[in-house]
Parts: C-alpha cells; structure tokens; sequence
C-alpha cells in the first residue's frame, strides 16, 4: 500500500517542507469617544506659592465657578467627574523656605463639552486670598494614552 504524503497549508506547495510566512490584517474600528479626560493642575501667582493642599469640595468649587463665569447656567450644568485628586509636597531649598504644593487634578466629562470646558477653565482666574488658575496639562479622549500609556499611574 502506498502512503500519501498530505499537504499541509503551511508549508511550500512543492512539499519541500519550507514554511511560508502568512500575514492576517485586524483592523479596529475606534468609535467617537463618549468621554473626554482631562489633567488639570492648580498654579498660583509665583510670588506666592501653594501652601495648601487642595480638597475635592474646593476643587469642584473651582469647576464650577469656572464653568459659570466662562458658560454661565448652561456652564453649570456640564456633568464632571472627578476621578482623582493627587496632591504632593515638592522639596524645598532650604529648611526655612516655605513648602511648596503641587495640586493635579483629573476629570472626566462629556466629549461634545470638552472643548468648553477647556475654554473656561483655563481662562478662570480665582480670587481669594491668593489668585489662583488652572493649567491644562493634558486632554485626550483615552485615559490610558493621556496618562503614558497604560493608565496604571493614574490609579496609584
């Protein structure tokens, strides 16, 4: 009885055995986002450094004013979801200097709103005891590309 050799798909026609490489093609089909994400950070003048550390009701405070100045109801009324506030003591020169704060904020908010609350965010000046202002570090549509690419440090 004879044998017969089967053809295996994955190698040349001609049966030599030599493997031949096959390309598959994905593709990904990115929708429009339904949020946007925004990194924020709280600056001062720089005669005055932060010496505070911010809190979330002060933080929304500020949203809010911004939003209300810049869009006025219709501003208040742009959902945002804070979804972490991170403050740290950055060092100081000498032991006599005042300590210095940096206050980084992260929000969430719809994607047809972001580019008004971007406007009246970064436009806001507030008052108070010391003027302060928000600074857009980043905005993206993805979380994980925004915060470096895996989203890890955004939660630590």
């Amino acid at each position: 009885m004879a044998k017969r050799k089967r053809n295996n798909p994955a190698t040349d026609a001609n049966g030599s055995g030599e493997k031949r490489m096959s390309h598959t093609t994905i593709t990904f089909t990115s929708h429009r986002p339904e949020w946007a994400y925004i990194h924020l950070e709280l600056v001062t003048q720089p005669s005055e450094p932060s010496t505070e550390f911010l809190d979330l009701l002060t933080a929304r405070t500020y949203l809010t004013s911004a939003l209300s100045q810049f869009l006025g109801l219709s501003g208040t009324a742009i959902p945002i979801d804070i979804l972490k506030l991170q403050t740290e003591e950055l060092p100081t020169v000498t032991a006599s200097a005042k300590r210095k704060i940096r206050n980084m904020l992260w929000i969430r908010v719809p994607h047809d709103d972001a580019a008004a609350v971007i406007a009246a965010v970064s436009s806001w000046v507030g008052g108070g005891g010391v003027a302060v202002a928000w600074k857009i570090r980043g905005k993206g549509s993805w979380l994980g590309a925004l915060v470096g690419g895996t989203g890890r440090e955004l939660f630590l």
